[in-house]
């Protein structure tokens, strides 16, 4: 009978070494050793395919680099984070918070695959409740085969006898493989499992789709390993009670990683949104002072955002400073710059930020728009709905400039805004066109607040 043996793995990097130490050797990270009991005749997982030729190297300029074909999601806001579409042998991680709709995400991804068979692997799921959730998010176009199952050498000889074309992991903590004694979840299971199905996706060339938990960090769980194997790591994100959700890729060996989807929940399921801007701004914000819009870049996308503030006196001697949406060390930096560059006291006031739609940003373009809301609220002052803001505010109160200004001019002026407030330093170096919107350059923050509050 074969022996076992200990093996401490390091979280972070997935390097094992026969004792603990209290620094990983391989990248240095402190107290990151975890003790797993594995097999010492560790078996080779079996799945029944074999490699098409012999790897062979060759010289780099005699490779025939061709475009990667992709298959078609039919889902225009998940093809655009992944670069255009799944790519064949592709592996494909999507992480998120539990309950933000990873799994309503992915299974609407395969319903809607015509043409296409598909395999979904749910080890969280039982089948009856796969059903309930296919009902419930609309048609079902593709032949897509369901099945309640956490162990992997199963799972691989369901795919040699249906063949799909996707293969889908749901998750890839609850999978298992004899090759470790370890139970689901554990470092050595998650990075067997997941070389495992590497291995399969690029020998057969069939994409494979994982969902991974994330710890209360935010992190994909398991070792850091997991994200080095995987082809792409897609990130879900929003507040579970908000309604938009952003897709956003952290890596992508297939495309950009500036790319983002954006989604809204509904009872049906997951609805792309094509154009967020309509959606995020209130329409009926007449005479409400506290209130403006930023025209922000979330990756490579411009959209427009509604920032909105309330600054009230302090009923509780100890003003205080709250933000949703924004990041609270920010707010506090611009509300100082307010206080000793433009003259406004706001030390005993408190003041609450919010960015509307439960987005969270963090474009530096929004701040003049932060600083514009705050000082609206304070004053109690409306800001014409018909003008938006960008600019970054450096801590001498000038107005910095950001990139991509013409996009962002653009879908301001798509939305039918009359002005626009932006960097002096980026109107100067505007080319020259024949914009139906006025565009204005300020310097400092007391241009801008000269132009709204005049």
């Amino acid at each position: 009978m074969a022996k076992d043996k200990v093996v401490f793995f390091c979280k972070e990097c997935g390097a094992d070494y026969p004792k603990a130490y209290g620094k990983c050797p391989s990248c240095g990270a402190w107290n990151s050793f975890v003790e797993q009991v594995v097999r010492k005749d560790t078996a080779k997982i079996e799945h029944g395919y074999e490699l098409a030729k012999e790897s062979q190297p060759i010289r780099i300029n005699e490779v025939n680099a061709q475009a990667e074909t992709r298959i078609d999601t039919l889902n225009e806001e998940f093809n655009r984070v992944l670069g255009g579409g799944l790519v064949p042998g592709s592996l494909v991680l999507i992480g998120g918070e539990p309950g933000i709709g990873k799994s309503t995400l992915v299974l609407q991804v395969a319903l809607r695959m015509a043409g296409k068979k598909i395999l979904y692997a749910s080890g969280e799921e039982s089948v009856n409740q796969l059903k309930m959730r296919a009902e419930r998010v609309g048609e079902m176009l593709s032949d897509c085969y369901v099945v309640s199952e956490t162990s992997l050498e199963q799972i691989f000889a369901h795919i040699k006898e249906i063949k799909p074309d996707v293969v889908i992991v749901d998750s890839i903590q609850t999978m298992s493989t004899s090759t470790a004694e370890s139970s689901p979840g554990s470092i050595s299971q998650v990075r067997e499992c997941s070389a495992a199905l590497l291995k399969f996706a690029k020998e057969t060339h069939i994409p494979v789709l994982l969902i991974g938990h994330i710890t209360k960090e935010g992190s994909i769980a398991g070792p850091k390993i997991l994200e080095h194997i995987v082809d792409t790591v897609l990130q879900f994100e929003g507040d579970r009670h908000y309604m938009y959700r952003i897709l956003r890729a952290n890596k992508n060996r297939f495309g950009s990683t500036d790319e983002l989807a954006i989604f809204e929940m509904q009872q049906q399921g997951l609805r792309e949104v094509s154009n967020p801007s309509e959606l995020l701004l209130t329409q009926n914000n007449d005479g409400l002072s506290g209130i403006a819009i930023a025209a922000m870049i979330e990756g490579v996308r411009p959209f427009l955002i509604e920032v909105q503030a309330l600054v009230s006196t302090a009923a509780y001697g100890v003003p205080q400073r709250s933000a949703t949406g924004f990041d609270l060390r920010r707010m506090n930096m611009l509300l100082a710059v307010l206080e000793k560059r433009a003259g406004f006291k706001l030390a005993q006031k408190d003041v609450f930020l919010n960015i509307a739609g439960g987005l969270r940003v963090s474009d530096p373009g929004v701040d003049l728009s932060v600083l514009s809301a705050v000082l609206s609220s304070n004053l109690d002052l409306t800001i014409d709905k018909r003008i938006c803001l960008t600019g970054e505010v450096g801590l001498s109160g000038e107005i910095r400039p950001v990139n991509r200004i013409e996009q962002r001019i653009a879908e301001a002026q798509k939305l039918g805004f009359k002005k626009i407030i932006i960097p002096e330093f980026n109107r100067s170096q505007l080319a020259k066109k024949n914009w139906k919107i006025e565009v204005i350059g300020v310097q400092k923050v007391e241009d801008a607040f000269r132009i709204l509050f005049a």
